[in-house]
């Protein structure tokens, strides 16, 4: 792992480097960005970049100098031999007293990469009893405050499944803890819209330029209909769902199978693979 602390490459990254006090720590007041690195090289970063200064600017951060950013990027991905890695940009309110509100310190800013393995080559998924908020303060920006899929992933693995999944408080397929949602009905690709409360995921835009695919929100239960499902994020790209709760699903489908293919194709047509 190679880290990088307010412009400085750290000689040790497991080293104390940020403030105990620094309100990413202390209340989940941050914003982050996990972008899959091949060959050292960071796989659509501007758009990256581009999510998370809507993300600070949704939490109320200072505006995000992304130059420094790439900074960071360049210092800890320069020579870090990485075939497969995780690059982790994470952006906070910086140290702050004990509580909600902000100080007047500047942010902290740091990146951080490391080595990442494959993907599995399906997943499975249980639904969660818990909703998310569609009309919540922080829906669809990608804040630190991920305590509540942490709970639910923990639910998910003790129910033997790899990922969790939510409906949102209109009873709509949401997203998962760090998925989109697609699915197959009719023959027709689906996933649901941003107005869901899902995260405007990266992969999925991508998918849907790349592939197709109709935004829709729809009552999870239509999933029950469903004859394919797949997940989509930077970790998994294209990832076929083998179960969803107690029910067995072909993984991947065709339909599954194609966007993966396409997704590989151009993916490697713009690295230059």
């Amino acid at each position: 792992m190679r880290a990088w602390v307010n412009g400085s490459l750290l000689d040790d990254p497991g080293a104390p480097a940020i403030a105990v006090s620094d309100h990413g720590l202390t209340v989940g007041d941050g914003v982050f960005e996990a972008v899959k690195v091949v060959d050292d090289q960071p796989f659509a970063l501007t758009l990256h970049l581009e999510r998370l200064a809507r993300s600070a600017q949704g939490l109320g951060l200072p505006e995000l100098d992304e130059p420094d950013v790439r900074k960071g990027v360049e210092a800890v991905l320069n020579g870090a031999g990485l075939a497969l890695g995780r690059l982790r940009i994470t952006y906070t309110g910086g140290p702050a007293p004990l509580g909600s509100g902000r100080g007047d310190e500047p942010p902290t800013l740091i990146v951080v990469a490391a080595p990442m393995d494959p993907a599995a080559g399906s997943a499975t998924v249980a639904t969660m009893p818990w909703p998310r908020n569609e009309r919540g303060a922080i829906a669809g920006l990608k804040t630190t405050s991920y305590a509540e899929n942490v709970v639910a992933l923990a639910e998910a693995r003790r129910r033997g499944a790899t990922e969790a999944v939510f409906a949102n408080l209109a009873g709509h397929l949401c997203e998962g803890t760090g998925t989109n949602v697609f699915y197959v009905v009719d023959g027709e690709l689906r996933t649901p819209t941003l107005a869901s409360g899902c995260l405007a995921g990266v992969t999925r835009g991508l998918v849907l330029e790349w592939y197709g695919g109709r935004e829709v929100d729809e009552p999870i239960e239509a999933l029950a209909g469903a004859t394919e499902i797949f997940l989509a994020s930077t970790t998994r790209d294209v990832q076929g769902v083998s179960r969803w709760d107690d029910r067995d699903l072909t993984a991947p489908g065709p339909v599954t199978r194609d966007a993966l293919e396409t997704w590989r194709h151009r993916e490697h047509e713009l690295m230059g693979i």
